[in-house]
């Protein structure tokens, strides 16, 4: 009873002073810490004002007031702040953060029994709150609360029962976003979890709650929070450091049953470690060859083909720009450095409305976010290469810059074998990458990435042929509100290759070829509600490319320059999802995508004898068109649906249908991508590439998620496909479309596998069986091949089986295998050969009618991390592996030539010995 007869007499002193006046003021401010600002006032007047500066630290305000009142300038200064102000008396002013005081206490307070009617005799001087915040923070257990944290300012005019807040969640040792945290209200069946970066939503009550937050791997925590208002709130959270038998991080295990899109696969970095690849690389690109419908043409290709498809139809993104030659060294080293990389999703059944522009698949490649909190970074020290990457915090939990690098040493090698053709031969490359990563404030956050590779090699020639790919992106995340979000993306992206040939003669030259393209992008995320999820936007994309040029290289050479006439053309796209969930069993996911392709001037268009072979006889006319002219267009609706439909609670079946427009068209005589590849627009002769998939799979978790098991099963066609007359030129020709023939693809095939995702023994099995197909049919005998019939694609593969294992012998020790089988790809092989005038001709079969050997490798790795100790310099990693243990010589190619007017048959192999290597990490 004496503390409350304390508080009704502190509630009268405070009414016994009335209103005071309220004095007139002139001020201006600019930039001024809050602290001057409360400072210049009490100068101006009698004022004293009596607060914690550590409530205003950091708080800066501008503005000017002319002959205003003092209330109004204290309610301006705070408005956008969680500070409230009450005058006491006349010259006394109380700064509060987030609460009010209250001259009136609400009904109620002290009991049914207890009344105490002389405060409410007094309304006239503070009109309360409807839903005032009284909280008795002692409420709860101490030794259950990590910590209490005031959120929002209360306002008197707000009758609101619940508020939202938001923020973020992430290490408190690295500064990295948690995602897939559960955040849950205490006593409440709701809550909400974290998202991709890190961030969350949640609708609470005013007053007192506690909310508790898990995640494997992550320290819980329990926090008392007291809402006022809408506000923030950002968890920093430890890692979880108990030594169990194994730490896995299942955040998203059930994904591959729950979610509608098919054929969708993720794979972060850091898992892929401990798997043996060539030379000790990291390399996640060849990991997800491994991965059913995934191939290459042969060991050292660069890209890949995906369900039938061949290299140029997949869309590879780097932070969303996108990038053309992902590989160094004709793709035996990956263009990524492993320790800026955070994941891969792969696209290749359900396509979602946003990707387009590809045929077969989507390689969606994010790299890390910085260390906010400390400096930290990663290093690996190899036989051939050499890698580095350091998180450097800016603004201490706001931002933070990521770089790193990596390079070779190969030449060396070179020089160290005895054939006397390699001595001079030289092969370099290196790469860099920078990231800077600023959350600006709990609704905007900004990120920018630069990214350059290059590659020089010179291989027993004299020519020096090098390539170069140039990335940049900036991207703006923004949230509107609590069910709006969205982002502003701007990308550029170049590529090109040249070749500087240098002999003993006058005819040195320089040629290169270039290809850029410049992206915007607004995408947006709409919550309807828990039925229905939409994501639209728009993009526009402006491509330049210079198909080549040559030059002479020196002063004595006598080579003739030469310059392909450059090619232009802009795509936009505009498109629309809805997530939607029919009921608790069916989910579908339903796209529209609609693509606009327009080729541009300034050109000259030749125009051919319709139904005719397009040659210099069938030539009618050439218009010439100017700069940014349009010459033809393009487009059409892109259909993309999935659905999912549970069979059980862990079991589900899928179906997919896409279409997809592709306007660019990879031009090369060979099976694999090579630096002297190059691209090309659509235009009045070339048309896009269409295509169409169907797909259906099941999908199965067993033992709590311990293992997945899924077999997927499609069916693709594809108009306009691109292909080559046999003997064709393709570098600096200036009529291309006559070299070129367009037909219809079709691929099928069915994919296996399994998955173990933790125990001492972990890794998958896949298995793939397909079938890849092109017809290449004309009236005209020229442009007919196999009499007009589907033969299989150089990358046609019917048997893929690939096992990457790891067993924990200890929590140091672990041994990995990665075995991997598949038939032999299609080649063309002479059947006959005879003399006609003293001169010896040879027959060839059909095209692709005949297979090369078939190609398997085994490969052995010993994985030894250091002790487990938490405070050391640095944490390392061994990586001892043998590539390709048993030795075995796969080809690559098969040719022949005819030596001596006899015709000889060989094979060129890539690797046809075992590789050993060994690998040191660390990470501090």
């Amino acid at each position: 009873m004496k503390k409350y007869i304390q508080i009704v007499f502190l509630f009268l002193v405070i009414q016994a002073f009335g209103q005071a006046v309220d004095e007139k003021l002139n001020l201006e401010f600019v930039d001024t810490d809050i602290t001057d600002v409360l400072d210049s006032i009490e100068a101006e007047t009698d004022i004293i004002f009596f607060y914690d500066k550590k409530w205003l630290s950091e708080i800066q305000y501008s503005g000017k007031f002319t002959n205003e009142s003092l209330s109004t300038i204290l309610e301006t200064i705070f408005k956008e702040t969680t500070i409230n102000f009450f005058r006491l008396n006349d010259r006394q002013i109380i700064l509060t953060q987030n609460n009010i005081i209250y001259t009136e206490l609400p009904e109620g307070f002290f009991g049914k029994d207890e009344q105490i009617d002389s405060l409410t005799e007094q309304k006239s001087y503070t009109r309360i709150s409807s839903n005032p915040v009284f909280s008795n923070i002692e409420a709860s257990n101490k030794n259950t609360i990590t910590k209490t944290v005031r959120i929002g300012k209360e306002d008197l005019a707000n009758t609101r029962t619940n508020y939202t807040i938001r923020g973020y969640a992430r290490t408190k040792e690295q500064g990295q976003p948690i995602s897939n945290l559960s955040i849950i209200i205490n006593g409440k069946n709701t809550g909400t979890v974290t998202d991709d970066n890190g961030y969350f939503e949640l609708e609470v009550p005013s007053g007192t709650s506690i909310l508790k937050t898990s995640s494997l791997g992550i320290e819980a925590s329990t926090t008392r929070i007291i809402v006022f208002n809408d506000g923030e709130l950002n968890f920093d959270l430890s890692e979880s450091i108990e030594f169990l038998d194994e730490v896995v991080v299942e955040a998203n295990a059930g994904r591959n049953v729950e979610e509608a899109l098919s054929g969708s696969t993720e794979l972060v970095v850091e898992e892929t470690k401990n798997i043996p690849l060539v030379l000790g690389e990291r390399d996640v690109l060849k990991v997800a060859t491994t991965l059913p419908g995934i191939s290459t043409a042969g060991e050292g290709a660069a890209g890949f083909n995906v369900r039938g498809g061949s290299t140029d139809q997949n869309l590879i993104l780097l932070d969303n720009a996108v990038i053309y030659n992902p590989s160094h060294f004709f793709g035996i080293f990956q263009a990524l450095n492993p320790f800026t990389t955070k994941d891969l999703k792969i696209l290749k059944g359900g396509i979602p409305a946003e990707y387009g522009g590809r045929l077969s698949s989507v390689f969606d490649i994010t790299s890390k976010d910085a260390n906010t909190e400390k400096f930290a970074g990663e290093a690996a020290i190899g036989p051939v290469t050499s890698n580095v990457a350091l998180e450097i915090p800016i603004v201490k939990g706001k931002s933070g810059l990521l770089v790193g690098g990596r390079g070779t040493y190969s030449g060396w090698i070179l020089r160290s074998l005895k054939d006397e053709s390699l001595q001079n031969s030289q092969a370099s490359f290196y790469d860099a990458i920078a990231k800077y990563t600023h959350v600006v404030n709990e609704k905007n956050t900004v990120k920018a990435m630069g990214y350059y590779s290059n590659d020089a090699f010179s291989i027993t020639s004299d020519s020096i042929y090098g390539y170069n790919n140039r990335l940049f992106s900036l991207q703006w995340d923004h949230q509107f509100n609590e069910k709006n979000t969205g982002s502003l993306v701007l990308a550029n992206s170049n590529y090109k290759f040249n070749i500087g040939y240098e002999g003993n003669s006058d005819n040195n030259f320089d040629l290169g070829f270039v290809v850029e393209e410049t992206e915007a992008k607004f995408k947006f995320t709409y919550l309807h509600s828990s039925a229905h999820k939409f994501d639209y936007g728009l993009s526009a994309k402006l491509y330049n490319v210079q198909p080549g040029n040559l030059e002479p290289n020196g002063s004595n050479s006598i080579v003739e320059p030469k310059i392909i006439a450059k090619e232009k053309a802009a795509e936009t796209a505009v498109y629309l999802s809805d997530n939607f969930k029919v009921n608790d069993k069916l989910l579908l996911d339903l796209g529209l995508r609609y693509s606009m392709f327009a080729s541009l001037g300034a050109t000259d268009a030749r125009i051919y004898e319709e139904n005719m072979p397009k040659n210099e006889e069938t030539l009618v006319e050439t218009i010439s068109y100017d700069a940014n002219e349009i010459v033809k267009t393009y487009g059409g609706p892109e259909v993309r649906l999935a659905a999912r439909y549970f069979l059980g609670t862990d079991f589900s079946v899928k179906a997919s249908y896409n279409t997809t427009y592709q306007y660019i068209h990879r031009l090369s005589n060979t099976t694999t991508i090579s630096p002297i590849d190059t691209w090309k627009l659509s235009d009045t002769n070339i048309k896009p590439q269409k295509g169409r998939q169907f797909g259906l799979g099941f999908y199965k978790n067993l033992s709590g998620n311990l293992y997945e098991i899924s077999l997927e099963g499609y069916y693709k066609e594809a108009d306009n496909l691109l292909d080559f007359k046999v003997g064709s030129q393709l570098l600096l020709n200036e009529t291309i479309e006559t070299e070129t023939l367009q037909g219809d693809g079709q691929a099928y095939g069915l994919e296996f596998l399994i998955r173990k995702n933790s125990g001492k023994l972990n890794g998958w099995l896949g298995y793939t069986y397909a079938r890849s197909f092109l017809k290449l049919d004309s009236e005209f005998a020229e442009e007919r091949v196999n009499n007009g019939e589907f033969f299989p694609t150089n990358y046609d593969k019917p048997h893929d089986f690939s096992a990457v294992l790891n067993y924990k012998l200890t929590k140091r020790y672990s041994l990995s295998a990665n075995l991997s089988y598949q038939t032999g790809r299609p080649v063309t092989y002479p059947v006959a050969r005879y003399n006609f005038n003293n001169s010896e001709y040879v027959v060839y079969s059909n095209r692709n009618e005949f297979r090369i050997p078939d190609y398997y490798r085994l490969d052995l790795g010993v994985n030894i991390e250091g002790n487990h100790k938490l405070k050391k310099l640095a944490h390392s990693f061994w990586n001892i592996s043998v590539y390709n243990v048993l030795g075995r010589n796969n080809p690559y190619s098969v040719f022949f030539v005819t030596e001596n007017g006899e015709l000889k048959a060989y094979q060129s192999s890539i690797f046809s010995i075992p590789v050993p290597t060994i690998t040191y990490n660390f990470k501090f």
